[in-house]
């Protein structure tokens, strides 16, 4: 499904910002948090932002917005 939306290196560029983006979050190794982040870069992605930078931004932006919401 995610495949036929992107090209290789839109998937190279999604994979490594979720493995960045988690491999620096407290708990990135959860299930949860890799959900809740890879949803925020596919919706990145999606919109057509689909530089590692961007979606970098945009997974790091889940994490954000998840510790305000329990606040």
């Amino acid at each position: 499904m995610i495949d036929e939306r992107f090209n290789s290196r839109i998937l190279a560029n999604m994979n490594a910002a979720l493995d960045f983006v988690c491999g620096n979050a407290l708990h990135g190794e959860a299930h949860v948090v890799r959900k809740r982040v890879a949803k925020e870069i596919i919706k990145c992605a999606s919109a057509g932002n689909t530089t590692l930078v961007e979606l970098i931004a945009a997974g790091e932006r889940a994490l954000v917005n998840k510790v305000r919401a329990a606040k």
